[in-house]
């Protein structure tokens, strides 16, 4: 055989196995059902009874049956999809949130489309346009207010929206109320309670409508315990830990130092704390923080944030079900317009007695810890001027933990 010539592989042998297709006639076969009951039952109608659906769910699961999304799109009308928009996806609370609303939709046999604004309204926009264009069959934009004019230009009158505090005057638009003024004034009462009464606060950026209600609820709860606020103890902060950094660097070069400082959002706090060990203030001896939002990481910076809390698994499950009550025109709570989300204080090691106070000195004297409840609060004859700081302040904040 000459040495050019070249061999020929032999051949494959071709397969006459074929891929089995799982078709809607052998779930109904399996279930004993009518096509029909099995379309309707994997579409979601509610006309099937439960005991009938779970027996074809049961039969989809054994016979290995996946519904075609696109078959199912056109038999109910819907595609089974939900259009989540938040603010911007690098804020730890939003993917915390993100993840829950994720989970509940899939649970609910929905898929999630997620889009991040960054707080651009052309890019929000854009969003909107291509969730609309993907068919989705309804829209939570969870922004905190910013982009309800934007949906009302793009989307038709009775499409299902979901925003939280606010949004646009639709007839199928449902709204999510954080209790933002009860969680501002609970964080507020407790720095009273601990004889605080020099109180600043950073806020977010005043251009959205939640960072001006939390400032409000602020100064509203200042006042209501008879409380002054000095100009220069209101920052205007951007809800980033290089804001809060900055906020307290204005605050602390301003003549009259706070004893504590409310943030709008954890982000700001615990750029705070970071600031604050370039300082000789050490937290809570010098100066008590408090968050906003309860984000994963706030129990896990030094010291520990005290923060008001937002439950990201309740602002989620509010938005599935609200987005579901306009979508689904036989949903138990389809006349529903509004959901309340409660708030709550989460007290941890960032706040404390204020140095120089006399419950302050009588704790120091019988070695009970600082972080007490001040029964004497009221009494302003029991506030003394706060002694001058150490001149050089411990390890407040964990550098790796940012």
């Amino acid at each position: 055989m000459p040495m050019n010539a070249s061999r020929k592989k032999p051949a494959k042998k071709s397969s006459n196995r074929r891929r089995v297709t799982v078709s809607i006639r052998d779930v109904a076969k399996r279930a004993g059902v009518s096509i029909s009951t099995v379309s309707r039952a994997v579409n979601g109608i509610t006309s099937v009874e439960p005991k009938l659906a779970k027996r074809v769910w049961k039969a989809v699961a054994e016979v290995g049956y996946v519904p075609n999304p696109q078959a199912r799109s056109l038999v109910s009308g819907r595609s089974r999809m939900l259009g989540l928009i938040v603010s911007d996806i690098t804020n730890p609370f939003f993917p915390e949130l993100v993840k829950e609303f994720e989970i509940l939709a899939v649970e609910q046999g929905y898929e999630v489309l997620i889009g991040s604004t960054y707080y651009d309204p052309v890019r929000t926009g854009s969003l909107i346009r291509r969730m609309l264009q993907r068919n989705v069959d309804g829209v939570a934009i969870m922004t905190f207010g910013v982009e309800g004019d934007d949906a009302k230009k793009l989307v038709e009158s009775d499409y299902p929206l979901v925003f939280v505090d606010a949004g646009p005057n639709l007839p199928n638009t449902r709204i999510l109320k954080v209790n933002k003024g009860e969680g501002i004034r609970t964080a507020v009462q407790h720095l009273a309670d601990l004889g605080h009464r020099a109180i600043a606060f950073i806020t977010g950026p005043l251009y959205l409508p939640s960072a001006i209600a939390r400032r409000d609820a602020f100064l509203t709860s200042m006042a209501e315990l008879g409380l002054k606020v000095p100009a220069g103890h209101i920052i205007e902060g951007d809800h980033t830990m290089e804001g809060g950094m900055a906020a307290i660097e204005r605050i602390v070069s301003h003549g009259e130092l706070p004893t504590a400082v409310v943030c709008s959002n954890d982000m700001t706090a615990i750029g705070v704390l970071h600031g604050l060990y370039e300082t000789p203030y050490r937290v809570p001896a010098d100066i008590s923080v408090v968050g906003f939002d309860d984000i994963h990481l706030a129990q896990f910076v030094l010291p520990p944030l005290t923060t008001v809390q937002v439950s990201c698994k309740n602002l989620a499950a509010a938005a599935v079900q609200a987005l579901r009550a306009g979508i689904e025109p036989d949903h138990p709570r389809a006349a529903q317009r509004e959901w309340h989300i409660p708030t709550c204080l989460v007290v941890r090691q960032s706040t404390a007695i204020p140095r120089g106070t006399l419950l302050a000195r009588v704790q120091e004297a019988t070695g009970k810890p600082g972080r007490a409840r001040s029964k004497e609060r009221d009494r302003p004859e029991n506030l003394l001027a706060p002694k001058p700081p150490p001149e050089r302040a411990r390890d407040q904040v964990s550098r790796k933990s940012l």
